[in-house]
C-alpha cells in the first residue's frame, strides 16, 4: 500500500516556489522603450543580459520572464497616463481612449480584389463624367408639391399617361402618340434589364471563370487571334464542328475528349460464335450464382393467407344467406289452413309433366 501523504504538507512543500517578493512598480532601464500605445506595443532597444540567457533551464527561464514582467509594467505606466473616463456612471469600469496606432501592421489575408467596372463606369471614365449626389425629392410646379425625382408618381409626370402630347414637327399626324409614347418606354425598361443582366454575367465570369484572351470584333488582330477567333466559332455548333467546311492549309483538330461523349460501339451479328458462347456462359453463371429475385417463403405464406380470406369470405356470405332464408319463412303468411302440400303433383320417374299430360315418346 501506498503511504498516506498529508496535504498540509504537501502545501508547505509548494509555498516556497509559489510564494515571491513584491517587486516595486518604478522599473529602471538604460535606454527607454518605444512605445505604440495604439497597437498596446513596446520595443525594448535594450541588449538581453547575455549571462542568464545562456544555456536552457530554470535560470534562462527566470530571466526571461523578469524581462517580460519589468517591460510590462511599463507599458501598463503608459496606460495610466492616457486620460480615461468611468463607462456606464460612476461605478462602471474605467476606460481609457488610445491613440492612433504609429505601426502599420501585415494583413492577415490579402486585399479584396476590386469590382470589375460596369460599361457605363467605363463610359463615364472615357467622357469625364462625374456623379454627382441629387436629392430623391424634386419640386413639381404642376402639383405643387414636392415629388420623386423617378418612378412611381415622379414629378411632372409621366408623358404616356398625361391626357394632351402634341404632335412633333414632320410627324404623321394620324399616328397615336400615346401609343407611340408607350412603346418607348418598354423599350428603355427592356433595354435596362439586358444590361444589369449582362454587368451580372461579366462580373461573375471576371470573379470565377479562367480569363481568356479577348476577342476583338474590330482591327488589329494577330495571326494567333484570328487562328484561335476561327477555332471558337468552328466549335460553337450542335456538332462541334464536325460539319463546318474548312478553310485551305487548315489543320483538322480533334475535338476535346472532355467535351463530346463517348461514340457507343456495338458488337457485329455475325461474327465470332466462340466469344458469343463465352459470354452467354458467364451470363448464366452469374445469374445462378446470386441468390434467385423468388422468396419461396414469402410466396407460401401470401397463398395461404389468400385461401384462408377467402374461405372466410365464403363462410361469412352463406351465413348471410341462411339468416335471410329464415327471416323470409318467419315472415310469410298461413293461407287458410291449407297444407303446402296439398296441391303439388308428383313427377314421375320417367318423365316431365305438361298440362296433366304425359308427352308421348
Amino acid at each position: 500500500m501506498a503511504a498516506a501523504v498529508r496535504v498540509e504538507e504537501l502545501l508547505a512543500a509548494a509555498a516556497p516556489g509559489e510564494r515571491e517578493a513584491p517587486r516595486s512598480v518604478a522599473v529602471e532601464k538604460e535606454l527607454e522603450l518605444e512605445f505604440d500605445l495604439g497597437n498596446l506595443l513596446a520595443l525594448d532597444p535594450n541588449p538581453p543580459p547575455a549571462a542568464g540567457l545562456r544555456g536552457a533551464g530554470p535560470r534562462r527561464e527566470a530571466a526571461l520572464r523578469a524581462l517580460a514582467r519589468d517591460n510590462a509594467q511599463l507599458l501598463v505606466a503608459q496606460l495610466w497616463a492616457l486620460p480615461a473616463e468611468r463607462a456606464g456612471g460612476a461605478a462602471g469600469p474605467l476606460v481609457a481612449s488610445l491613440p492612433e496606432p504609429s505601426c502599420r501592421l501585415p494583413r492577415e489575408k490579402p486585399p479584396p480584389k476590386p469590382r470589375p467596372p460596369t460599361r457605363w463606369e467605363q463610359f463615364a471614365r472615357l467622357k469625364g463624367i462625374r456623379r454627382r449626389k441629387r436629392t430623391s425629392l424634386v419640386w413639381d410646379e404642376q402639383a405643387k408639391e414636392w415629388r420623386r425625382r423617378w418612378g412611381y408618381r415622379r414629378a411632372g409626370g409621366d408623358p404616356a399617361r398625361s391626357w394632351l402630347l402634341e404632335v412633333p414637327a414632320g410627324a404623321d399626324p394620324e399616328e397615336d402618340q400615346f401609343a407611340k409614347k408607350r412603346q418607348e418606354k418598354r423599350e428603355r425598361v427592356a433595354r435596362n434589364e439586358f444590361n444589369r443582366l449582362r454587368n451580372l454575367a461579366r462580373a461573375h465570369r471576371a470573379s470565377t471563370a479562367i480569363p481568356a484572351p479577348p476577342l476583338h470584333p474590330t482591327g488589329h488582330q494577330s495571326r494567333q487571334e484570328l487562328g484561335l477567333a476561327a477555332r471558337v466559332a468552328r466549335v460553337s455548333t450542335a456538332s462541334l464542328g464536325r460539319f463546318q467546311p474548312r478553310l485551305p492549309k487548315e489543320p483538322v483538330e480533334l475535338p476535346p475528349r472532355g467535351r463530346c461523349s463517348k461514340k457507343r460501339r456495338f458488337e457485329p451479328v455475325l461474327g465470332d460464335l466462340a466469344a458469343e458462347r463465352g459470354r452467354q456462359l458467364e451470363l448464366l453463371k452469374a445469374m445462378n450464382s446470386k441468390k434467385p429475385a423468388l422468396d419461396i417463403t414469402r410466396a407460401v405464406n401470401k397463398q395461404l393467407r389468400e385461401e384462408d380470406a377467402e374461405a372466410a369470405a365464403a363462410k361469412g356470405k352463406k351465413q348471410k344467406q341462411r339468416g335471410k332464408r329464415g327471416r323470409r319463412q318467419q315472415q310469410r303468411p298461413a293461407r287458410g289452413g291449407r297444407k303446402s302440400g296439398a296441391r303439388r303433383q308428383q313427377r314421375p320417374a320417367g318423365g316431365n309433366i305438361t298440362g296433366g299430360k304425359r308427352k308421348k315418346a
